[in-house]
Order: structure tokens, then sequence, then C-alpha cells
């Protein structure tokens, strides 16, 4: 079965080309809020890509999962972090244990979205 097939195009293009994708789910509290983000780790190939003035196309990438939760009324602020607390992490090696991992955390690749469309604090 090809796992790159429940990713969105767009989101999936995204994440082999390094950016960060973030979902916000459900706090513990109603004071608080949370975000999941996967961020792809970078390799030397992006570094040279960078430099040069492009973007590397990676399949091959792992990726690094992390759930936050932030107090609600820091969101907006500098001091988002104070209070912060890392719930989960995870490391996924390629885009099948990717897949993996949100199954086990019950998230779907459909919630996420680029940073800049949440109110992701990071």
């Amino acid at each position: 079965m090809n796992d790159a097939s429940k990713w969105p195009t767009g989101k999936l293009t995204g994440l082999r080309l390094g950016r960060r994708l973030v979902a916000e789910v459900p706090a513990t509290r109603t004071d608080r809020r949370a975000f999941v983000d996967i961020t792809p780790r970078q390799t030397p190939r992006d570094s040279e890509a960078r430099a040069q003035g492009w973007v590397h196309n990676d399949t091959d990438r792992t990726f690094r999962l992390e759930h936050w939760e932030y107090a609600s009324e820091l969101i907006d602020g500098f001091d988002y972090d104070i209070g912060a607390v890392l719930v989960a992490s995870a490391e996924a090696p390629d885009e099948s244990e990717l897949v993996d991992v949100l199954t086990q955390w019950q998230l779907s690749p459909h919630q996420f979205v680029y940073p800049w469309d949440s109110d992701d604090p990071k």
C-alpha cells in the first residue's frame, strides 16, 4: 500500500521540500491550546540547494513529530513558551512510518496545514 497516497498532494510535496506542517488538536484543559507539528529533518543537500537559491525535494526524509500545549492567553505574544508542555514526541524514519505515528496518535494527514495557516506560535 502506498502510504503517500493518504496525504493531500500539496502537503506531501511540502514535507518533501522540508516544510513544517501543523495541526491543532484538543488540549487537556480549556485554558490551553495544543498543536502537533511535523518537522522534516534537514540534510546537507538542503543546505547546498539553499545556497544555490533553490529547494531540495527529498522523498527519503525523516521526520520529527512533537505535540505541544500552550497557555491560551500567551499564544499571541512573545512569551508563548512560558508554561509550554511537550506532551509527546516521536521520530519517523520515512513517510510510511510517519503515517503510522499519526495513526497511533489518532491524527489524519488531512488535519495538517502550513504553520502560516494556523495559530501555532512557533
